[in-house]
């Protein structure tokens, strides 16, 4: 009796952790495959109705018009994609993916270190690739993800990580690639619990500019010794003075942004301007300069009462239609509504700008402005076969439904616990039913 007590005990929980388990990543492509017949998408405004794209060993063979090529294809595993699109992997940058699972409990919420300058933290080490939230992305067509730190002036530096992975070693697939930098605010919002209604001041602001400056300064002449003691934190910011490492900086007001780029480009190769909520009253020196722009959350309420209703659904094409670089993001404490990026070009494609400039917003524009673009964000020879597979439109949340996913060539699962859930309890219910 107690040995069969005990069987059944191991046997519950061995069941309970087939559910529980995170899947195992997928194995290295092992054989050629293609893709036969689908709308291909290129990611660079090119559109081939009737396709034929093959990848072998996680690199993109050929694309082109399957009408007017003849391939060899023996050998080859088939996929039969007539009626459904075929896209670049989508790429989401600034985002904590990874590195909290549950907001509301401290110890899953690992995206801030203590102190105010520290260049030197990398999120790289701490990204959790059995985060239950990773699979959710993918879900949606999302394979790519600038996995960035938060909190503090320099908030430290973030890596590029593929969405399928053992560990964070394996994950890697740009390390270390940038440094952020949250520009100090003009004011602070009111404290209701104070009876404040008014945005305050933050009197400070001169102060922690010249903060920045002066680490900048520092580091300067830092690069500059022949010999001395090693400082991480300046030790951290010669790649970004070298051009080596891209500096992104958060700021939203015009004031701010301006500041920003005056201060920053005297000593900063290359610089993202990330958030931009009011870049659009400063676009000749973002022009002038060429400063790409990575806008968060398109699916949000203007900041100005003299802005149209739609203004935010509008700014993306107004800076590409002024020559502007433009990248599209998700930053908020809900990191599950990241999966949403390919629906915020979706929103894009109906306020000015045609679905392949938004796709491009979300992918190959991405790519470029992460400094990725040698290696994905388009469909094309030579590079990464990261590549979406959906029954339809990938920006249109009532058709995206993604049914292949490739990373690297590696074909990747569509599950995660909301369909092991949805396969445990259908047996269960289903059972009783009979």
């Amino acid at each position: 009796m107690t040995k069969q007590i005990t069987t059944y005990i191991i046997g519950i929980i061995l069941g309970w952790s087939a559910y529980a388990q995170v899947l195992a990543p997928a194995p290295a492509q092992s054989e050629p495959i293609a893709i036969m017949n689908a709308t291909a998408h290129l990611g660079n405004g090119e559109v081939i109705e009737n396709s034929i794209i093959t990848f072998k060993e996680g690199k993109i063979a050929l694309v082109a018009d399957a009408t007017r090529v003849r391939v060899d294809l023996k050998g080859y595993r088939l996929i039969d994609a007539a009626g459904k699109h075929a896209y670049p992997g989508v790429i989401l940058p600034l985002t904590n993916l990874g590195l909290v699972e549950y907001e509301a409990v401290k110890a899953s919420r690992d995206f801030s270190e203590t102190g105010n300058l520290k260049p030197h933290v990398r999120t790289a080490i701490a990204y959790n690739t059995d985060s239950e939230l990773i699979p959710t992305m993918r879900f949606n067509g999302i394979q790519l993800a600038q996995v960035a730190p938060r909190s503090g002036r320099i908030e430290g530096t973030s890596s590029i990580m593929q969405l399928d992975a053992w560990n964070w070693e394996d994950a890697l697939y740009q390390e270390d690639d940038g440094v952020h930098l949250n520009w100090p605010s003009l004011s602070y919002g009111a404290r209701w619990w104070m009876g404040e209604t008014e945005r305050r001041e933050n009197k400070e602001y001169d102060a922690q500019v010249a903060e920045v400056t002066q680490l900048l300064q520092d580091t300067k002449a830092y690069m500059e010794q022949s010999s001395g003691e090693k400082n991480l934190i300046l030790e951290a910011m010669v790649p970004v003075l070298k051009g080596d490492k891209q500096l992104f900086v958060y700021a939203n007001r015009p004031k701010q942004i301006v500041e920003a780029v005056q201060t920053i480009k005297q000593y900063v190769p290359k610089m993202v301007l990330t958030g931009g909520e009011d870049v659009w009253y400063v676009r000749d020196l973002i022009k002038e300069n060429n400063i790409p722009v990575l806008l968060e959350n398109v699916h949000r309420i203007p900041g100005r009462a003299e802005e149209d209703t739609d203004w935010c659904y509008k700014l993306p094409a107004m800076l590409h239609n002024e020559g502007i670089l433009v990248g599209l993001t998700h930053v908020s404490e809900m990191i599950a509504s990241s999966r949403n990026l390919p629906f915020f070009a979706g929103t894009v494609a109906g306020y000015g700008v045609d679905k392949e400039t938004a796709l491009q917003m979300i992918t190959s524009n991405t790519a470029k402005i992460l400094g990725i673009d040698d290696k994905t964000g388009t469909l094309e020879q030579g590079l990464d076969a990261n590549i979406v597979i959906s029954n339809g439109d990938l920006l249109d949340m009532r058709t995206n439904d993604v049914v292949y996913s490739f990373i690297q060539g590696r074909e990747v699962s569509l599950d995660a616990m909301q369909q092991r859930l949805y396969e445990k309890f259908k047996e269960k219910y289903e059972g009783q039913m009979k």
